[in-house]
């Protein structure tokens, strides 16, 4: 999301590495297939994950106790507060090296690799940069490494819930798709990658709390939207994907994706009801 800023500083950042060993199970990729309405049985052991479904593999284990108080696990390293009690994903990049087999065994590594303190015409704000690395266990090599950019908040006060179901967006692509993302969807999605963050399972918080006219579709599930609508609309693997988040997405309001080729890359977009950008992502395709 867009800010005016005016000063940056760098913080100290919290030396807490988080190396786990990851089972890119079967069970985990199949239950990913059936929330996206796919035939579970096509995922076999030794297939390769598909591109984009790398989130099961990078749900943090932290306690009840440690989470921020939204509920946000930190994706395998614990987020600071920071007197910042609300996040939202800013951007992602992926860089995919090789394929992980399903059912192989693997090493995350996941780092905070900055934190930037902003001043804004909105308030104070803390970017943080997560990278994640994931190597198949024997590998001395990455198979993708994937930075993803936080945004830290002031609190907000709560907004009377508004209508987000009524409109889609009239935008131009060579393919267009609109979905509407349910309460279903987003609880599969938390639940798969391990996900507790409030915005997205509980309709009050997001409300009452954070000033949303309801549940927020995770940031992450707005991505594997776009590349799933490119892998099965047009066959199209990525090497690197380059997402920015703009605008949030909405639970029960219709979100419209589009893909256009630019010489060797794709451009994909999302856009909310209102026809307002919401993902801006570019994809370098895979060559076979």
């Amino acid at each position: 999301m867009n800010h005016s800023n005016q000063e940056h500083l760098s913080l100290s950042v919290p030396e807490q590495d988080a190396v786990r060993k990851e089972i890119c199970s079967v069970a985990a990729v199949r239950r990913v297939a059936a929330m996206l309405d796919l035939n579970p049985d096509e995922f076999i052991e030794g297939a390769p994950l598909p591109r984009g479904w790398q989130f099961i593999l990078m749900g943090a284990d932290t306690t009840r106790s440690q989470l921020r108080a939204d509920g946000f696990p930190g994706l395998g390293v614990a987020m600071p507060d920071l007197g910042l009690p609300r996040l939202m994903l800013g951007s992602r990049s992926v860089s995919y090296i090789e394929d992980i087999p399903i059912g192989a065994a693997v090493l995350r590594n996941s780092s905070i690799k900055s934190l930037t303190q902003k001043s804004t015409k909105a308030g104070p704000m803390v970017v943080a940069v997560i990278q994640h690395e994931i190597k198949q266990n024997d590998a001395d090599h990455p198979a993708l490494i994937e930075t993803q950019t936080y945004l830290l908040l002031p609190a907000t006060k709560g907004t009377p819930p508004v209508s987000t179901e009524h409109f889609t967006a009239h935008v131009i692509g060579d393919k267009v798709k609109t979905v509407v993302p349910d309460e279903t969807l987003l609880f599969q999605y938390s639940a798969l990658g391990f996900n507790s963050h409030k915005i997205h399972i509980d309709r009050a918080h997001a409300r009452n709390v954070e000033g949303f006219p309801d549940l927020v579709v995770n940031g992450g599930l707005a991505t594997l939207l776009l590349t799933e609508f490119l892998r099965e609309e047009m066959g199209v693997s990525p090497t690197t994907i380059k997402a920015r988040h703009i605008a949030p997405l909405f639970c029960g309001s219709p979100i419209t994706m589009i893909v256009n080729k630019s010489e060797s890359k794709w451009q994909l977009q999302a856009y909310n009801n209102r026809s307002t950008l919401a993902v801006d992502m570019e994809v370098e395709p895979h060559e076979l």
